[in-house]
């Protein structure tokens, strides 16, 4: 593998780091800049939004700039938007910062999937977009927690110059490793997009993963102040539990991939989905008590993200029939949908949290979870009553971690 593609992983290592660190540092950061929790949540949901709006309208805008100068200059974007957030005045310029990054975060992992297989041979093109994003996984297992370790010990705004610091070397490794020539196709044009979004069929699927995600981030975004608050855990130990969690996730995501290609994308989301509401619910019962909550975080991990292999192939499946022509464009927009998610789901959360309080973001959730159950099972009824020939979206499953 060339090492330019290592720079490709540092970038997804950062860019997934940034996304999800601020969970963890979310009643830090709320009590330095006089917030409330609510307010502080928002950070989750503008970065998710960045990133939704950045990956289908940004992409086809910069459709013509050279693929190692967009990428430099994303990288670039990135890396100035953290060193906002680590300066950032007041609780406005942080919402800033976290827009920034976000619409980098959403370009960067719409155009990473082509530049990684430009750099490799035909044969090994699945393996290069592996590689690229065992960066996103590394970061929930290690990043998010070191960050949040970095965040409670030396303060919020040193996590923002750690991960500017990672985004400095992505800078360097891709201008001085990537290849000047990468060929690149045009990506889909908004009129092609919109096109997409004119589907039912779709559309539905959309709906289930934005719903999804929706639910768990409802209470995932809480989670630190969660711990603190009701279960009683020091501010030094939610760094801890995030381990846990990112473990956790790193697990779920194979497992979830596996469950996928054995049961099919439809049996196996019903499954995830039941699970992960499940688990949700029961987070309402397990909060106060350390072990317990512990145990639950666990499990929730193995669920919360052991869907994203089922949800892209389902979309690729859904649109090699319904719009064959736009294959690409459908499954990048799944991307958008799940960042839609989250940034409902803690919008959501944030309401909850004001007018209901903190432990009831867990089965209100979980309700929200099975919504998104019931669109599956609509969908894989829907799929019943217009048989088609099974096809196998495989090589496109890999996309679903980025989101």
């Amino acid at each position: 593998m060339p090492i330019a593609l290592l720079a490709l992983t540092i970038s997804a290592f950062a860019i997934g780091t940034t996304e999800f660190v601020i969970v963890g540092l979310l009643p830090t950061i709320a009590a330095d800049l006089g917030v409330n929790l609510p307010s502080a949540g928002l950070l989750v949901s503008l970065y998710a939004m960045g990133v939704a709006v950045g990956a289908p309208v940004l992409t086809a805008l910069t459709g013509k700039v050279p693929r190692k100068a967009l990428l430099v200059g994303l990288m670039l974007l990135f890396t100035l938007g953290n060193l906002l957030a680590w300066k950032a005045p007041s609780y406005e310029s942080l919402v800033i910062a976290r827009i920034l990054t976000g619409l980098a975060h959403g370009v960067f992992f719409s155009i990473g999937s082509t530049i990684a297989t430009s750099l490799v041979p035909k044969e090994k093109a699945a393996s290069a977009i592996a590689m690229m994003f065992t960066g996103l996984t590394v970061a929930l297992v290690t990043g998010v927690p070191l960050g949040t370790f970095i965040g409670q010990h030396f303060g919020w705004r040193e996590t923002f110059l750690a991960v500017s610091a990672l985004g400095a070397i992505a800078i360097l490794g891709s201008a001085i490793f990537v290849p000047s020539s990468i060929q690149h196709n045009k990506p889909a044009s908004l009129m092609q997009q919109v096109k997409v979004l004119a589907e039912p069929r779709l559309l539905l699927v959309y709906a289930m993963t934005a719903i999804g995600y929706g639910g768990s981030f409802t209470a995932f975004t809480f989670l630190a102040p969660i711990l603190t608050d009701i279960t009683g855990f020091s501010v030094n130990a939610v760094g801890l539990v995030m381990l846990v969690y990112g473990v956790s996730v790193a697990v779920g995501n194979i497992w979830g991939g596996k469950l996928a290609d054995r049961r099919g994308p439809v049996g196996a989301l019903k499954i995830i989905f039941l699970g992960l509401a499940t688990v949700l619910f029961v987070l309402t019962f397990t909060a106060p008590y350390k072990w317990l909550v512990l145990a639950t975080v666990l499990l929730w991990g193995a669920v919360a993200f052991g869907n994203v292999a089922g949800l892209q192939v389902y979309v690729v499946q859904q649109a090699e029939h319904f719009t064959p022509r736009a294959v690409d464009v459908a499954s990048g927009l799944n991307i958008a949908a799940f960042n839609l998610g989250i940034a409902g789901g803690a919008w959501g959360g944030g309401l909850i949290v004001e007018h209901l309080g903190l432990v009831h973001t867990g089965w209100i959730g979980a309700l929200v979870v099975l919504v998104a159950f019931g669109l599956t099972a609509l969908s894989g009824r829907l799929d019943r009553l217009n048989p088609r020939p099974a096809s196998v979206g495989g090589g496109k499953s890999i996309h679903a971690v980025a989101h």
